[in-house]
Parts: C-alpha cells; sequence; structure tokens
C-alpha cells in the first residue's frame, strides 16, 4: 500500500500538471505512512510514549533553533508545502524527525550483535545520507530554502549530531524494537527521495 502511494506521489510531482495538489498532500502522505507504520508497533508502553513525544519535541525544536538561530544547520526557511507552521516550523516536521529515528534504528538493529553506541553512529549516518537526497528535492519542492542558495555543510554536520544524540535514545530506551514494517519504511524513503534527486 505504501508503495503504491509513494510511486503515486513520485508521478504528480513530477510528470503530471497537477504538482501543487499533490504538494498540498505532503503532510497527509506523512500521516498516513506514521498510521500504518506504528500500527505494526507492539509496545504502546510509557518508555515507548515517552520516547516518542520525547523525539517528536526534539526534533521539532531542533529545527525552531535552527531557523530562528541558524547555530545547529544553517541559514534557512520553511516554505508552505509542509503545512501549518509553529514559530515558522511546520509542526509536522517533528513527526518526521520521529519516523525517521525509529525506523533507522530499526534498521541497524538487523546487525549481529553490535554494541548501542555503533548501531546510533550508523543509524544517524544513515539519516545523513538520507538527508543528502532530501535537501535538493525540499528546494525544489518549496520544503525549506537555504539563505545563501547552497545547501551548507553544517547542515549535515548538525543533522549528524542531533540525530546521533536521539539514536542513542532509541537503542537505550526499554521499549520493544521488533516493527517489520520499519526498516521498509526507512529504505522506501531512501527510494523515493533518489528517485525524485534524480529527475529534479
Amino acid at each position: 500500500m505504501l508503495l503504491i502511494f509513494y510511486a503515486v506521489g513520485f508521478y504528480g510531482l513530477v510528470y503530471s500538471n497537477y504538482q501543487n495538489y499533490f504538494l498540498a498532500l505532503v503532510p497527509f502522505n506523512l500521516l498516513l505512512t506514521n498510521c500504518i507504520l506504528f500500527l505494526f508497533h507492539r509496545d504502546f508502553s510509557r518508555s515507548f510514549w515517552l520516547f516518542a513525544v520525547t523525539v517528536f519535541l526534539a526534533g521539532f525544536f531542533a529545527e525552531v533553533i535552527g531557523i530562528h538561530t541558524a547555530l545547529l544547520f544553517g541559514h534557512y526557511s520553511y516554505g508552505a508545502s509542509l503545512g501549518w507552521q509553529l514559530f515558522k516550523v511546520p509542526v509536522i516536521i517533528g513527526l518526521n524527525w520521529l519516523m525517521l529515528v525509529y525506523t533507522a534504528g530499526h534498521l541497524v538493529n538487523y546487525l549481529a550483535p553490535t554494541p548501542w553506541w555503533v548501531k546510533a553512529l550508523l543509524a544517524a549516518a544513515l539519516m545523513v545520507a538520507l538527508d543528502y537526497f532530501i535537501e535538493p528535492v525540499a528546494v525544489a519542492l518549496d520544503f525549506w530554502s537555504w539563505q545563501s542558495g547552497q545547501i551548507p555543510l553544517s547542515n549535515f554536520t548538525g543533522w549528524f549530531g542531533v540525530a546521533l544524540l536521539l539514536q542513542g535514545y532509541f537503542q537505550k530506551s526499554k521499549f520493544f524494537k521488533n516493527n517489520p514494517l520499519a526498516p521498509y519504511v526507512f529504505l522506501l524513503q531512501f527510494l523515493f527521495f533518489i528517485s525524485l534527486y534524480s529527475v529534479i
């Protein structure tokens, strides 16, 4: 189902004459992805909810700090494509951070027994690798824009720093981490943005 939705989204954003309509659906697609993703989660304990709320808020407020100070990622601003904003940051960005931390963390957990900090490093690196393909697509589709017109190195170092902290939290959190859909959601994000990157 998700593969179909993303394939339709790719076609609509690249080849249709109704790109603006498909852009308006981006926040809903992200909500749908998360709804399906967490239908496969099996441990809605206090530890999980603490993790989910903390990552959502940490990701969102990292972006708020980034927007207003340029300390974390560089000088950038959000466009209108990602929906309702608070403090000049789309609220759904917090959900995107949660999804990426959760799915990348699950993906590296498939490795042979490995120290938690190595998994956190690898998952953070995967998130930065994904962001490398997201950035030019996001600029082209008015998700956000950079003041200089170029994506600064500070964006990737900042992403890695925030992602590493949150991945460490994921690895140390005491909730059941066995969502069979999570790795596929992360890989689908990679496929989607690499495909857009190749044509936009």
